[in-house]
């Protein structure tokens, strides 16, 4: 049962912040392709939600918004970064500079098409997890390596 607990906040937590799965599953000593699987599969979870209930979630949570300008300086960040990088590197940057909630909502809302998204989201997911569960873990085997016992 813990063995299961363990993989659910692997899962749920790299689905809000995408770090956290590489990093937990590393610290659980769970199987290197185990937590790639599942940090990939829980911020995919987050793009198919934030992609496919998006526009009701941003509607949501409007009615509880006061009107605001609609060209802020974080507006224009945004709409910057899109012309700069495109749906492709929006992207490839979310696992690493936003989060997967974050991204999967600034797509959406920009009005790229869902089958993009998913295509583009699954590549950066299973790149970045890849990466970074292979970096985090022989980081530490490294750090290991070197400790006095």
């Amino acid at each position: 049962m813990a063995t299961a607990l363990k993989y659910f906040t692997v899962y749920f937590l790299s689905g809000l912040k995408f770090i956290f799965g590489p990093t937990l599953g590393v610290a659980y000593d769970l199987p290197v392709v185990v937590t790639i699987a599942l940090t990939a599969l829980g911020m995919m979870t987050t793009i198919y939600l934030f992609t496919f209930l998006g526009e009701e979630i941003h509607r949501f949570f409007k009615r509880f918004r006061k009107k605001k300008k609609v060209f802020t300086k974080r507006s224009r960040q945004f709409v910057k970064i899109w012309k700069k990088f495109g749906l492709k590197g929006l992207c490839l940057l979310t696992p690493l500079l936003l989060t997967p909630p974050g991204g999967g909502l600034l797509v959406n809302l920009i009005g790229a098409k869902k089958n993009e998204i998913i295509k583009w989201m699954w590549i950066s997911a299973l790149l970045w997890s890849t990466v970074i569960t292979l970096i985090i873990k022989y980081a530490f085997w490294l750090v290991e390596d070197f400790l006095p016992t």
